[in-house]
């Protein structure tokens, strides 16, 4: 059963949650994002929280709540505060540089690779080997980041390619004669 649906969500100062049929608009300082709610779930909100309920006691129900106040939440910190993925490249070469709405990167392939950024996401060089994301959509600023990496996941004998920031890769050892 899910126990994260019974916490409300906070609202902070600035940020307005309004309820239009089954869709949810979160408008804060950074924009606007909106959300169709599922059928089995049911949103109030009052002042300065927001609290989602489940229709009936089914588990799809009740799973579906738990999933629907992450969202929201999720939403609530996205136009206060923004998300943002930074990305490292390792390896010998491994440059990035963006462009207008576009990354460029070359990833040791014979051919530059450019990858397009999606409304809503922007990116930034801080220097060659570094990548900062940031949206207001934390499921979109994590697929992009994805996407970015996909074309040179870290390889695990020498680590070369596209990591998270965060990310820790461990490398095999060398096969032996």
């Amino acid at each position: 059963m899910s126990r994260i649906a019974k916490q409300p969500v906070i609202i902070p100062a600035g940020v307005s949650v309004e309820i239009k049929g089954s869709e949810v608009v979160v408008k804060g300082t950074k924009g606007t994002l909106t959300h169709k709610l599922h059928n089995l779930v049911s949103l109030t909100v009052s002042d300065k929280e927001a609290k989602i309920t489940a229709n009936n006691a089914s588990k799809n129900s009740v799973a579906q709540s738990g999933t629907a106040r992450s969202l929201i939440n999720n939403m609530v910190i996205g136009v206060s505060e923004g998300y943002e993925r930074k990305l490292k490249l390792i390896g010998v070469g491994y440059r990035a540089k963006v462009q207008g709405n576009a990354v460029n990167l070359t990833l040791g392939f014979s051919h530059p690779v450019s990858h397009t950024l999606p409304e809503g996401v922007s990116a930034e060089t801080p220097s060659q080997t570094e990548i900062v994301l940031k949206s207001i959509n934390k499921q979109l600023v994590g697929q992009v980041a994805a996407e970015i990496r996909a074309y040179r996941p870290p390889e695990p004998y020498k680590g070369k390619g596209v990591r998270y920031a965060d990310e820790r890769v461990v490398t095999k050892e060398a096969k032996k004669k």
